[in-house]
């Protein structure tokens, strides 16, 4: 059975609609006193993006379900983990070899292509900027914590847990980081935190269809589970006394970072289950990095020390 044939694209764009969603358009967060990342930084509120991803977290399930973005569907149809029902291509176009890319592994894995006008795209769009292309897909399997927790394939666990991360750009921003560094697996709560979102899907820029994710009811009860199994959890907390360069950490068994949400850093008791309490150092005139920003600091280190033990 042969594959959908390649669109063929019209001279003149076409006209259509779809039904608008959206809602209010939000910015990136910033990392205040108490957070992972500084001191002194007024906090914010996490704002609310096109795709409904408020401070409180309103959504249920992992999500995924709708990819916005040239790499962030090239990523979805190259990793082949989940089904792709259809992907969206704006008729007006400029060729391109991202463009090309795409509509070939789309054929390959008989995925429909569709060429719509832009207008409809970006009507049917969650994103500011889905870049002429987007695919409606499974959503991602949530992991269990405990599969989380175990050595894989001779890799000790290495794991990023978001404390109540609420910004997408900061979530999306994290887990790319987080793929390019070997993390092995992402922990989020299930409440009062965003998860994927079509915002945080396209700032991950495909690192979604990379990484395992847990979601838990809770992260204190995470963090017990981690020390149970042998997991030490790293909270970055920019009041603690030890740097994060200068941890006497053991890595091969299995280590954890924390990072706490935009603002208001690590909550109370998330703070007292940490195995461990350490800041980022600072030199400069600014009080504080943006949460995203610390969270590629501090996995990059773990992966540093990884690499110097064989582990990672």
């Amino acid at each position: 059975m042969s594959g959908p044939p390649r669109p063929r694209r019209p001279a003149t764009p076409g006209r259509g609609g779809a039904s608008p969603r959206s809602g209010p358009t939000g910015r990136d967060g910033a990392s205040g006193r108490g957070s992972a990342t500084g001191r002194g930084a007024t906090p914010r509120r996490a704002a609310t993006g096109r795709d409904g991803a408020g401070r409180a977290g309103a959504t249920h399930g992992l999500g995924g379900e709708q990819v916005e973005g040239r790499q962030a569907v090239r990523e979805l149809l190259a990793a082949g983990r989940r089904p792709v029902r259809e992907v969206w291509i704006s008729e007006d176009l400029d060729p391109s070899p991202q463009i090309d890319d795409i509509e070939r592994l789309a054929t390959r894995r008989r995925v429909r292509l569709v060429l719509v006008p832009r207008t409809k795209l970006e009507r049917a769009a969650r994103t500011d900027a889905p870049q002429g292309v987007l695919a409606h897909a499974r959503a991602l399997e949530e992991v269990e914590l405990e599969t989380l927790c175990r050595a894989r394939g001779g890799v000790a666990p290495f794991l990023l847990v978001l404390d109540g991360v609420t910004d997408p750009h900061n979530v999306g921003a994290l887990l790319r980081s987080a793929e390019c560094a070997g993390v092995t697996g992402v922990v989020l709560p299930r409440h009062r935190a965003v998860h994927v979102t079509p915002t945080v899907a396209k700032v991950a820029a495909g690192a979604i269809e990379h990484l395992d994710i847990a979601i838990v009811p809770g992260v204190p009860n995470a963090l017990r589970q981690f020390d149970e199994s042998g997991v030490t959890s790293v909270g970055l907390d920019a009041d603690a006394p030890t740097s994060l360069f200068d941890l006497d950490l053991e890595v091969s068994v299995g280590v954890a970072l924390v990072m706490g949400a935009e603002g208001r850093g690590l909550a109370a008791l998330t703070r007292r289950r940490c195995s461990v309490l350490a800041a980022i150092p600072q030199f400069g005139a600014l009080g504080s990095l943006n949460v995203s920003a610390a969270g590629a600091v501090a996995c990059f280190e773990m992966m540093r020390r990884r690499v110097g033990t064989g582990v990672g």
